[in-house]
This record gives structure tokens, C-alpha cells and sequence, in this order.
């Protein structure tokens, strides 16, 4: 078995594969990773527009639905649909076996929507009605904005992936959003709340790398590499406190699942640093870790299967104080990476539909 079987059964947390493509639905890669532990999926702007621009995997099914008479833009969303569908039913047997705990393969809405609660909350209904398999989870933004949309979703039953959380204030409005909703649900009293599911996709190394250039620039190395690693293990403390209590025990009785945590940009980007760092470090309970491929296959060769997520709470502590101190301002950080990461999509998304379009117009010639 591999370290990823033991991750599961020893720690109790799920790697989830953070990549997709047409090539590992044809041929047999996805299967493969499943059988190797991988426990769900996640997807994002950025991966279609490589994935779709890397390859001609999907010129065939795009020439006929331009031809058809499609707009490129819907064509994106058919071509991506397909591919979520068919990732839905590679993990379905795992996502049954597991009581509907793992198993799940997650969409985002158009990122052009980050600051539209409604049209949010509508193309995630859309969406989620379009796969209409139970292990789909549509991925929204952790804007504020994208907070109402949330509790409307959890409300309606659907399960969501709630992304680009980078800093504890977010995280605490993301997971009062998902009780909120749940509660809301279980106003109905015959609601299966044990039918919805959520992840909270709290974003790990670019915390780092944003960190580590202010720190140079005040002249402040010897708490370089302690960011990330440090507010994702005071995360998961507020997870631990979020749910429990009175008011989760209420919505745990009606069957409701704790929101986990899920580590997201797990990539080590800094080569100093140990390639399966934001891995090792964050282990944990009732979490989920979704990988890049070459740290999957990093952490399968040389990673540690040891509880790290709460080792130490003191030293966390002390390095979050030691970098107040230095003059890091968190909250800042966490809005800077926000933009940031709003833009990439954004600009992801846009590049790969402008790329779209101008094949459309050749294959019109």
C-alpha cells in the first residue's frame, strides 16, 4: 500500500489530485491515482486553460460544436463538463464506499463572478444541476460577495468548495456561512443534511512566497518559510472549535459533516524549501490535502505519514506573534493574495476563451 493508503487509514486525511485533463480520463492515468490512494479531484480555471491549450485532445468534440453553430464560450463549458462528469463517475464506487466522505470532484464558477453574489449563486446552481452526480462539488471564491452564495447553496442541499481562503478572518465568515446554511436546510425536517458536503480550500504556499519578499525587504530572514505552514495549523484550530459545541452538535445529530479543511497550493514554489513541505507539515485529522502531480508523486516517495497539524501549538503561537512584530500584517496579506489570485483565474479563463474564439473563426473559414 502506499503512503497515501496509510495517510487515510493512520492520519485520516484525504490527498485529493489537483489537476485534470481529457489524457488522464483516456488513458487510465486518473484510475491509476485512485487506485493508489487518491481520494477526489479538484479543477480550477488555470488547469482547463492548460489543459485545454496544451493539447489537441479536445479539437475533435470542439470542431463540432462550433459547427454546430455553439459560441466558443459555451463550447468552453460543454468540453469542461465532460470532463468533470467523466471524473464524477471514475470516483463514484470510492465515493460510495466511503459513505459519501471522499469521492468528490470539484468545478468552479466563471471567475468573472468573484464579486457578483448573484450571478454566482446562479451559475452554481447551473452547474450542479448540469452534473446532477452526488460527489460534484461546485467551487466558489471566498470573497465576501461569494459568502451569501454559499449559504444559499449549502441551504438548497448542494455541496461546495469553498476556495481562495487565505487568511483566518475569511475562513471564520466561510465556515459560519456553511453553518448558517445547514441550519437553514435543516429548517426542513425531513432534509438529509448528511447528503451535502464542503470542503474550505485554505491556500498554503503563496502565503509563504508573499510573506518571505516582505520579510526580506525588512531586512527580517529568521521567520522566513514559518507563515504558511503556521496559519494553516491555526486554521485548522479554529475548525476544531467551529465544530463542536451546542450549535454543531444540533445539525451533527441530524447526520450534518464537519466542513474539513482542505490545504490547496501545495506546490512547493521556493527551491530551498522541501518539496513536500506544505504536505509534511499540515497532517492532520479530518482534513483533505490536494496535490499538483510532481508533489503527489514527491510525498508517495519520500514523505513522513506523522500527525504535524497540531504538534506544537505553543510554537505556532509564538512564530504568528514573532511575525506581528516584524511587522507582517496578515490581514493585509490575505487581500493581496486574494486579488492576486482572482486575476490569475481571471486571466486564465479569459486567455483560453480568446483562444477559442480565434479557432472558431479558422474552423468558419
Amino acid at each position: 500500500m502506499s503512503r497515501l493508503h496509510d495517510l487515510h487509514l493512520l492520519e485520516r486525511q484525504s490527498v485529493w489530485l489537483d489537476n485534470l485533463s481529457r489524457s488522464h480520463l483516456d488513458d487510465g492515468s486518473l484510475d491509476r491515482r485512485i487506485a493508489d490512494g487518491v481520494r477526489g479531484l479538484t479543477s480550477n480555471p488555470t488547469i482547463f486553460a492548460k489543459a485545454i491549450q496544451g493539447s489537441n485532445d479536445y479539437d475533435a468534440q470542439f470542431a463540432e460544436l462550433v459547427s454546430g453553430g455553439m459560441d466558443p464560450l459555451t463550447a468552453y463549458w460543454d468540453m469542461v463538463l465532460d470532463d468533470i462528469a467523466r471524473a464524477c463517475d471514475a470516483f463514484a464506487a470510492l465515493h460510495h464506499e466511503s459513505g459519501g466522505s471522499d469521492g468528490f470532484v470539484s468545478v468552479e464558477v466563471a471567475p468573472d463572478l468573484a464579486r457578483d453574489s448573484q450571478g454566482t449563486l446562479a451559475a452554481a446552481r447551473s452547474l450542479h444541476d448540469r452534473l446532477a452526480r452526488p460527489n460534484a462539488m461546485i467551487k466558489i471564491p471566498a470573497t465576501v460577495e461569494g459568502l451569501p452564495a454559499i449559504r444559499s447553496m449549502i441551504g438548497e442541499g448542494r455541496s461546495v468548495n469553498v476556495t481562495l481562503i487565505f487568511g483566518l478572518e475569511r475562513y471564520a465568515d466561510v465556515m459560519e456561512a456553511y453553518i448558517a446554511g445547514l441550519e437553514d436546510l435543516a429548517a426542513d425536517p425531513s432534509a438529509d443534511l448528511s447528503a451535502v458536503s464542503s470542503v474550505a480550500s485554505f491556500f498554503i504556499s503563496r502565503v509563504d512566497t508573499e510573506v518571505d519578499r516582505r520579510l526580506d525587504a525588512l531586512g527580517s530572514q529568521n521567520l522566513q518559510g514559518t507563515a504558511a505552514l503556521t496559519q494553516g495549523r491555526l486554521a485548522y484550530a479554529q475548525f476544531v472549535t467551529a465544530f463542536s459545541g451546542p450549535r454543531w452538535e444540533a445539525l451533527s445529530a441530524r447526520g450534518a459533516r464537519a466542513q474539513r479543511p482542505l490545504w490547496a497550493s501545495t506546490g512547493t514554489k521556493n527551491p530551498a524549501y522541501s518539496d513536500v513541505m506544505y504536505v509534511d507539515g499540515l497532517i492532520g485529522p479530518d482534513t483533505v490535502n490536494t496535490l499538483p502531480e510532481p508533489t503527489l508523486d514527491a510525498f508517495v516517495d519520500h514523505g513522513a505519514v506523522s500527525r504535524t497539524i497540531d504538534a506544537d501549538p505553543a510554537r505556532d503561537h509564538a512564530i504568528w506573534e514573532g511575525l506581528a512584530e516584524a511587522g507582517i500584517d496578515m490581514s493585509d496579506v490575505a487581500q493581496q493574495l486574494e486579488h492576486e489570485g482572482l486575476d490569475s483565474f481571471a486571466a486564465s479563463f479569459d486567455e483560453v476563451i480568446d483562444a477559442l474564439a480565434m479557432k472558431a473563426g479558422q474552423l468558419r473559414k
